[in-house]
């Protein structure tokens, strides 16, 4: 097929030597299957910044540190440069997670750099060698949802540990491969100490997963594994070999009504946000 413009000059680099077919389109990014050398990959284009769909971005880079003082002064002016600055940072921050996050053995896609607004990575195969379905795209038995939930929750704690929240996590960013979950999609993964939205995104992520894995297993609906974490978290005791158990007391303090509500109406923003990107990602 005919060579993607951005596509080109990872062709020119020796990067990619042939382009297969296109794997998906959608409201962030393009994808190709292509060729380097003798290893079938995929190519993840970015789309440019007034053409994605993602909402709240500044949510997501709060707590991401620019390159240097300058830098992050124009980034946070908003200025042409800093804004060019912003767009890096954006494109690059997935290679980055992909490989801290491989690093702490977290089952993500083997990540080969970000060239240019284009993430070269491995491509996720099914058994027979054909690209592995979305979570959503399956049907699981009431073991398969309880074994393969307690692998997410169990990446979940690794992503903690590691630093990092996905943020966006869903059974829409989520492969089946052979050997069980697969996570991906991580531009708008956020440090879990210096985002002050870390909890909730961690609780959206953890309560997402569980909300589609109680499906097949309804008591799974039961647990609070995001509470457990970040509570751990919080106090210093998480490490990625503890052992989780889905229970948590909550607290018996009187609650800051003002605080509870602003949860409220955040989570429900927040809500409506992820609804729209499931219904753009079906329709893309």
């Amino acid at each position: 097929m005919k060579i993607p413009k951005r596509i080109q000059p990872l062709v020119d680099e020796g990067l990619v030597d042939e382009v297969l077919r296109p794997l998906m389109s959608g409201k962030e990014a393009d994808v190709f299957v292509v060729r380097s050398g003798s290893e079938v990959r995929c190519a993840k284009i970015y789309k440019e910044a007034e053409k994605r769909s993602f909402k709240q971005a500044v949510q997501y880079r709060e707590g991401r540190k620019g390159r240097n003082s300058r830098r992050a002064r124009a980034m946070e002016k908003g200025s042409k440069f800093g804004r060019n600055e912003q767009e890096q940072a954006w494109q690059n921050a997935e290679v980055d997670a992909l490989f801290r996050l491989a690093h702490a053995g977290v089952r993500v896609p083997q990540p080969y750099g970000c060239f240019d607004g284009v993430l070269l990575m491995e491509l996720i195969t099914d058994e027979q060698g054909f690209v592995a379905p979305r979570l959503n795209d399956v049907t699981l038995t009431t073991e398969q949802a309880l074994a393969h939930h307690k692998v997410v929750m169990k990446d979940v704690q690794r992503m903690l540990c590691a630093g990092l929240i996905h943020g966006d996590l869903s059974e829409f960013n989520v492969l089946l491969d052979s050997c069980g979950p697969v996570i991906i999609d991580l531009p708008q993964a956020v440090d879990a100490a210096a985002n002050n939205n870390a909890k909730r995104m961690l609780e959206r992520d953890v309560n997402n997963m569980t909300q589609y894995y109680g499906q097949f297993a309804p008591e799974l609906l039961k647990t609070k594994y995001a509470k457990e974490m970040w509570a751990l978290f919080e106090s210093g005791k998480l490490n990625p070999e503890s052992e989780l158990t889905g229970k948590f007391k909550e607290s018996t303090k009187a609650a800051d009504v003002d605080s509870v509500l602003a949860e409220i109406e955040a989570a429900f923003d927040e809500e409506q946000e992820r609804k729209e990107r499931i219904r753009e990602s079906i329709e893309g």
